[in-house]
């Protein structure tokens, strides 16, 4: 049996990026659902479950995978076609933009960062390899190149003296037992105001949400549980984060699988998540608590599935209060739990469309065969 398609170990920038990205849900529609892609695979999601996650073929996911495990981040950006002729060489170019990403000061001009027109001006004085190019087709391949004018930021590299030893054990259940494998994890704070969001509308009309000065209404915490094999996700709105809520959390989860047999449950190292009464009762249930590295909570499998909450429940959304919030988002987990493909379908579905591709392939081969 082939090995299952799953993207490579991520780095720590990789990871906060990607949830970066998801957790703000705006920019390119296409980089997003490709970061959900990435995460869900890299918290252990297998293909069928990440293309009902992003309603997506499962061929586009696989590929996607692949790529990703090839090009890193770069995947994520849409390549648009079209254009005039490269005008520049490919070493000139790569002059350039080795140029752009060395800092002013080690190239003995008194800046700390390049502007398109001073680096321009320096390309064209250089007396070994002069470039004449304009500030537009300059700004254009240093974009193609994936240079673009950012603020500069800081990072965390995860400090865990175990994370390769947690994220190999996280890999190993994820894919040795999905049936028994659980994710746990709080998503929040959800305030009560107008959240902005995004949705079809007449041209040059968007739908408006009034403005709420007053937020009398404090926050809560969703806390949700995710069957990583069965692709169900549950959960409850709490006041807060506490041991006291993620004990009855993990006995909701150990109630899905009442046969006494051990289970693994996925989550990150949250002071609420490790303490003693909980470490005692899942020494006693049989459930092991795969904790995720320092720094690394991208690799919890449940945090892909957080990305639709808030796309469709949050965004764009107006809630009075905190009950009919938790009631909204209740009705999109039975939405989503009733809709989610059956394996079985989902096998039925694969065997419908290889079925046409041979019919096709059997349809227009015919004619070159006869007439031959």
């Amino acid at each position: 049996m082939a090995d299952s398609v799953r993207v490579r170990r991520l780095t720590d920038q990789e990871g906060q990026q990607l949830l970066r990205i998801t957790r703000r849900g705006t920019g390119s529609p296409i980089r997003l659902r490709r970061a959900m892609v990435v995460l869900a695979s890299a918290g252990g999601n297998t293909v069928p479950a990440i293309a009902r996650l992003v309603q997506a073929d499962e061929d586009t996911i696989r590929q996607l995978i692949h790529r990703f495990n090839e090009m890193g981040m770069a995947c994520l950006n849409p390549q648009w076609a079209g254009g005039r002729p490269r005008q520049i060489s490919p070493d000139d170019e790569t002059f350039i933009v080795t140029t752009a990403k060395a800092r002013p000061e080690a190239l003995g001009r008194p800046f700390t960062r390049w502007s398109v027109r001073k680096l321009a001006d320096y390309l064209a004085g250089q007396a070994s390899r002069p470039i004449s190019i304009g500030r537009e087709r300059l700004r254009q391949i240093l974009h193609r190149n994936g240079i673009t004018f950012q603020r500069t930021k800081t990072w965390k590299e995860s400090n865990d003296p175990d994370r390769d030893a947690k994220l190999a054990r996280i890999e190993y259940v994820s894919s040795h037992f999905p049936q028994r494998v659980f994710a746990f994890d709080e998503f929040g704070p959800l305030a009560i105001r107008p959240h902005g969001g995004a949705g079809w509308a007449p041209a040059r009309h968007p739908d408006r949400l009034p403005a709420n000065y007053h937020k009398l209404h404090g926050v809560r915490q969703f806390h949700g549980c995710y069957s990583v094999g069965d692709d169900q996700l549950w959960g409850v709105v709490r006041r807060r984060k506490g041991a006291a809520n993620t004990l009855a959390a993990l006995k909701s989860i150990s109630q899905a699988r009442p046969d006494g047999a051990p289970i693994y449950v996925i989550l990150d190292n949250l002071s609420a998540h490790k303490g003693k009464r909980i470490r005692a009762w899942a020494t006693r249930s049989k459930v092991e608590l795969c904790f995720t590295p320092t720094y690394a909570s991208w690799a919890n499998p449940i945090k892909a599935q957080f990305g639709p909450l808030r796309t469709f429940v949050i965004a764009g959304s107006n809630h009075p209060n905190h009950t009919i919030l938790a009631r909204k988002l209740h009705a999109y987990l039975r939405w989503r739990n009733a809709n989610a493909r059956h394996p079985d379908v989902l096998a039925a579905q694969r065997r419908e469309r290889a079925r046409i591709r041979s019919e096709r392939q059997r349809r227009w081969g015919q004619p070159a065969t006869r007439a031959a």
